[in-house]
């Protein structure tokens, strides 16, 4: 773990810095929205423009980097959202807002793919589950970071929009100045959605209902925060109760996908998200009880994102993991353009509550969805299950699934030497 993280700390070190810039524009619009007497379903579409972006970035940020490279991808990206920081408190208004958003998905979308790319191609096979689960932890650091910065200065003025700017600048430097264009993208074999869905039903239904849970954390968590009176010191621990769940329970989940029926996991995790909505629907007047219920739902939820990949890998072939990652994130990707579109629709409804009302739902609908596939297919038809579960973010980009998905390869193919040289020992050969 050392070694990488001597080799890759610019890298770490920048990434980790995107991170608390885009963990507190998106609180803090939420809180801004707020006092600027935005609507809650007009705030539901400016934060749904980020997941929009970021979909279309992930699929056309390697036609550019392969058009004009690595760092010029990366410092005019990088650029744009520092930019757009500073365009939020200036013009004040829901669409411009939403533009913005957009925008800025699309740039990080493209910054993600551009630095999991040189991750990628500085790690070895000897260290790639290492690298992943460092950047992971950086990413995780940032965001909750983050939330402690929102209490530094007024939220409706301009300060809090000129730190992410600078923190977002800043963090390109040691990564430009440290790190070389990595070689092009290699083509990956196609694989259509059908194909996927056919491989594996609930991990496409997972995914596309797990996109909705995690944007309503990620993009409506501060406004729900607004509405239900919380000051903006709480909001901001309400929204780190969300990743510091994920962060500590991310590991512990893991270690049981690769001892259990990961669809019996799958289903109990499910299970446990929709319970944490309930305890914050029932409890949410009392504080402590309302950080509770959001360590439960990020700390099952977003590992639920590694979990489902993994649960996916048991069923293809080593060549097929590339293609069918990427479809499994444009899958995430479209539920996730819903989630705070649908989350905003409920709150200006029922209020509040229809906030953790949509993410129990979900869970609901997840537990039911992996009950039914339990029933459909018995768990011994997977092709070769390892232990190939690797930590990601649901906020990283395909290229960061590729990462994991070369070390989930590279894993099985260590078993399956291992098992050769023990089969050849057993043999007297």
């Amino acid at each position: 773990m050392f070694k990488v993280l001597t080799g890759a700390w610019a890298l770490l070190f920048g990434m980790m810095l995107l991170q608390v810039g885009n963990g507190m524009q998106g609180t803090l619009l939420g809180i801004r929205g707020e006092i600027e007497g935005f609507s809650t379903f007009a705030m539901s579409l400016v934060m749904s423009g980020y997941f929009v972006g970021f979909l279309f970035g992930s699929r056309m940020a390697p036609e550019m980097i392969r058009r004009v490279g690595h760092v010029r991808v990366y410092a005019a990206l990088g650029s744009l959202i520092s930019s757009v920081m500073l365009l939020y408190p200036s013009w004040t208004d829901p669409w411009a807002w939403g533009a913005a958003r957009v925008l800025i998905g699309f740039c990080f979308s493209g910054v993600y793919v551009t630095a999991e790319s040189w991750l990628n191609n500085a790690a070895s096979n000897e260290n790639r589950g290492k690298a992943l689960s460092l950047y992971m932890i950086v990413q995780m650091i940032g965001i909750v970071s983050a939330q402690g910065l929102m209490v530094v200065a007024d939220p409706g003025g301009f300060i809090l929009f000129i730190i992410p700017s600078v923190l977002i600048s800043i963090s390109f430097a040691p990564v430009l100045l440290s790190v070389s264009p990595t070689p092009a993208f290699e083509a990956t074999k196609p694989m259509t959605l059908l194909q996927i869905y056919q491989t594996s039903p609930l991990g496409c239904v997972g995914m596309f209902l797990l996109g909705g849970v995690f944007s309503a954390q990620f993009g409506m968590g501060a406004v729900y925060g607004g509405k239900a009176g919380l000051s903006v010191g709480e909001i901001s621990a309400f929204v780190s109760a969300f990743y510091v769940g994920a962060m500590l329970v991310q590991y512990p989940l893991g270690w049981l996908s690769d001892r259990m029926d990961r669809r019996l996991l799958i289903l109990i995790a499910s299970a446990l998200v929709a319970v944490g909505a309930a305890l914050a629907m029932a409890f949410g007047g009392y504080f402590p009880m309302l950080l509770v219920a959001a360590f439960i739902v990020g700390g099952m939820s977003n590992p639920l994102y590694s979990l489902l990949i993994a649960y996916t890998n048991d069923f293809l072939q080593h060549d097929d993991m590339p293609a069918a990652a990427s479809g499994l994130v444009f899958i995430n990707g479209l539920g996730a353009i819903a989630g705070p579109v649908t989350t905003g629709w409920m709150m200006s409804v029922m209020g509040p509550n229809g906030f953790f009302l949509y993410i129990a739902i979900l869970g609901a609908l997840m537990v039911a969805y992996a009950a039914w596939r339990m029933v459909q297919r018995p768990r011994t038809t997977v092709i070769d299950p390892v232990e190939s579960y690797t930590p990601v973010m649901p906020s990283s980009s395909p290229m960061a699934v590729t990462l994991a998905q070369e070390f989930a390869i590279d894993t099985a193919e260590e078993a399956e030497d291992g098992a050769g040289h023990d089969a050849r020992r057993a043999l007297g050969g």
